[in-house]
């Protein structure tokens, strides 16, 4: 899922340096940095689920729930 729903803009390691990345409005973040683990996992899967600013939702394209969740715990092992 993260390599195909995520890594073009967020990167492979989570650090916001994906190839889409410099296209974007707004740097997509990078989930290695303190201030992004200090989230919740309701607030990650929430964004993922709905989208926010340049990020789209995701709700259509990962519809199950679970799949949404696997992606937090996944971001939550980016270092």
């Amino acid at each position: 899922l993260w390599g195909k729903h995520c890594a073009s803009c967020h990167g492979k390691a989570g650090a916001g340096d994906g190839t889409k990345a410099a296209t974007l409005k707004t740097h997509p973040g990078d989930f290695t940095k303190a201030e992004f683990k200090g989230q919740s996992d309701g607030a990650i899967f929430y964004k993922t689920s709905e989208g926010r600013k340049d990020m789209p939702s995701f709700k259509k394209k990962i519809p199950d729930a679970d799949d949404i969740w696997s992606l937090v715990n996944y971001i939550r092992t980016l270092k």
